[in-house]
């Protein structure tokens, strides 16, 4: 492991981080400066990860306010592909209707939520479910009143008619999506929604509703300075989570402390800028090589479950900080609709990042995804692509993100469906088609809406996608 000698002035041990230098026993100047600098750079790398969920939801907020023009209970509908193309991992095939609210600034909100077939939710900015809304949350459905209360927030006296939840955070995220197949009353049901303060409830102000409106933009997390700039604000809007006193403390020698101004100096800034390098590549490790229990859906393939977090996140004995963290560098929000095991309910959620040989997807190549007869769905099955380095749909000119069984496929004989992923239709299979972009890398989820038991008990086997000729 490395050279000592017992009893002369001078020792040097060779470590994983380099020779450590001593005097009696007493590091030297130069080995203090380098431990420092490594025990910063280590924290700081793990503060990295832990921050994911935050600072994803941050950046989300910020286009809310800044790129689109929204206040809080402005409610922004992303319903083209280009609309979701800034949006981590969305699906192609439902609009997105999402809204920021800061409660420190509103005090305690009601959303106003319509009776119809929904799948809706609440989440604070650590992407903790405050709570389901629709078919599966309290109203089943029927629509009805909740009243959102941030911390520190007591419930008003009069809260008769209202489902009364409280989040952890100030900054909350309500997101809704129509389930309804008729897509003029889904589009209803969205126009219905309503969001305000308790305070303004007897006379509720008009409802603004907005889209991107063309503006390029992205959800995924900044690199560099920027994504510890975002931290340091959003983190000054927070109150701080017991749980996360211990990280908070490691931050403090990296310039990084609540309720002070961000200010890193040059040993700093050398540090971060380091940290989010390494931090991004250990988020790709933990996001797209899932090493936690139970995570692979069929041994034989490489297709993982996409959530391997509890929808609390907390365990018995630990936080499931690495599992939460897999999930948000890589897509947005949780709820129990989404982790649900009760058949026909809810969504499932199957991706993959390599092909049938273990490499990584080259979009420059062809690839071919067999989807068996009888895919366990009770409503529809889709598989989308994004590309790697954003997490956001292939920014294709075709504007084809993903192939559904909602669609007129070419099927074969057997019933199964046979999906092309590649530069180039194969002749015959230009419905079944999902366009990739040479010099572009990219992945898969393979969605069940309303997944039912096949998928639970796995007997339901999907394959790999795998590599073939190009089409000419």
């Amino acid at each position: 492991m490395g050279s000592r000698t017992a009893g002369t002035p001078s020792q040097t041990i060779n470590t994983r981080i380099g020779a450590l230098s001593f005097e009696q026993g007493l590091p030297t100047v130069a080995t203090v400066a380098e431990l420092f600098d490594t025990f910063d750079f280590q924290r700081a790398c793990a503060a990295y990860v832990w921050a994911l969920p935050l600072v994803g939801m941050a950046t989300f907020q910020r286009a809310h306010y800044h790129s689109f023009g929204g206040k809080d209970g402005d409610i922004v509908t992303y319903e083209t592909f280009r609309d979701k193309l800034g949006i981590l991992t969305p699906n192609a095939t439902t609009p997105y209707v999402v809204s920021f609210v800061n409660l420190a600034r509103t005090g305690p909100v009601v959303i106003d939520l319509p009776a119809g077939p929904n799948a809706s939710g609440v989440c604070d900015f650590w992407q903790h479910a405050v709570a389901d809304l629709g078919e599966v949350g309290l109203d089943k459905g029927k629509g009805g009143k909740y009243l959102v209360i941030g911390p520190g927030q007591k419930a008003p006296s009069d809260t008769a008619g209202y489902f009364v939840v409280q989040s952890a955070t100030n900054n909350i995220w309500p997101g809704f999506r129509a389930l309804d197949p008729d897509a003029a009353k889904a589009k209803q049901w969205i126009g219905s929604l309503r969001i305000y303060p308790y305070s303004e409830r007897e006379h509720p102000p008009t409802q603004r509703f907005l889209t991107p409106g063309g503006k390029r933009w992205l959800q995924a997390q900044p690199r560099g300075m920027a994504y510890w700039t975002l931290l340091a604000e959003i983190i000054n809007q927070e109150a701080v989570q017991i749980r996360d006193r211990i990280i908070m403390a490691t931050l403090k020698p990296l310039g990084l402390e609540k309720d002070k101004p961000f200010q890193p100096d040059a040993r700093q800034k050398k540090l971060l800028e380091e940290a989010a390098v390494v931090g991004e590549a250990l988020a790709k490790a933990n996001s797209f090589n899932k090493r936690f229990p139970g995570s692979v859906y069929r041994r034989e393939t490489h297709w993982d479950y996409l959530i391997a977090v509890d929808w609390t996140a907390e365990t018995q004995f630990y936080r499931q900080t690495d599992e939460l963290s897999a999930y948000t560098y890589e897509a947005t929000g949780t709820g129990q609709g989404m982790v649900t095991t009760t058949p026909g309910v809810g969504q499932a959620y199957l991706a993959t990042y390599r092909a049938k040989d273990g490499h990584a997807f080259d979009g420059a190549k062809t690839y071919r995804l067999r989807v068996p007869a009888n895919a366990p769905a009770k409503n529809f099955w889709s598989v989308t692509l994004y590309d790697l380095d954003t997490r956001t749909f292939i920014d294709n000119k075709e504007e084809i993100a993903d192939r559904s069984s909602r669609m007129d496929l070419r099927k074969n004989d057997d019933g199964s469906v046979e999906v092309y992923f590649g530069p180039k239709a194969p002749a015959g299979f230009e419905k079944n088609w999902i366009p990739t972009l040479p010099g572009k890398a990219w992945f898969s989820y393979f969605r069940l809406y309303g997944p039912t038991e096949p998928y639970f008990q796995k007997s339901w086997p999907l394959p790999d996608i795998e590599e073939v000729a190009q089409a000419r």
